[in-house]
């Protein structure tokens, strides 16, 4: 009987090893798990002269500067990510404040980096006239770590990536963002 038990349990033993050995992406990182972030980007949201936000007297667009604070999880998925974000932005110009949260899918690049597409809603107060609007909010990103632009030795792992984004409000608008994102 031990000469069946044994083996047997060998054999139940074996899976559970390589199981073990798929808890990485290809890229070396988890492939499984919660990696939640904050950060701070800057960036600048231009209108279009036919949206939903009307005309102001002497005005022609909405428009202004911004500085967002986002904070967010990914949940990596082995080479891909999905995840959710959310934002607070202080306006300048026309624009007082926006605020919002979406959903995002990507995919990893390197060893570090990211690539990604997002969607969402978005509320936007606008100041000097220009009436409060939400909406939905489409667009695509892309991450890059320390070392992907060959600064590996000096951060290591510190988890801080650079981030470049592209954003449209309910395609009436063009909303260029750039900024540090902190993981954790």
């Amino acid at each position: 009987m031990k000469k069946i038990i044994l083996p047997l349990l060998g054999c139940l033993a074996l899976p559970t090893a390589a199981m073990a050995q798929d808890d990485t992406a290809p890229d070396g990182s988890k492939a499984f798990g919660i990696e939640p972030y904050v950060g701070i980007l800057g960036g600048y949201h231009t209108f279009d002269r036919g949206t939903e936000f009307g005309s102001v007297p002497g005005e022609t667009i909405m428009n202004g500067a911004l500085i967002s604070g986002i904070a967010g999880v990914n949940v990596p998925l082995g080479p891909v990510f999905v995840g959710v974000e959310g934002n607070a932005s202080k306006g300048f110009s026309d624009i007082d404040w926006e605020y919002g949260v979406k959903g995002r899918v990507g995919a990893r690049a390197g060893e570090s980096g990211l690539i990604y597409a997002s969607a969402g809603y978005q509320w936007v107060n606008g100041k000097g006239g220009w009436p409060d609007e939400k909406d939905w909010m489409y667009g695509a990103g892309v991450e890059v770590g320390p070392k992907e632009i060959g600064l590996g030795g000096v951060t290591g792992s510190s988890g801080v990536r650079l981030r470049v984004q592209v954003d449209t409000y309910d395609w009436d608008s063009f909303r260029p963002m750039a900024g540090v994102i902190f993981h954790f």
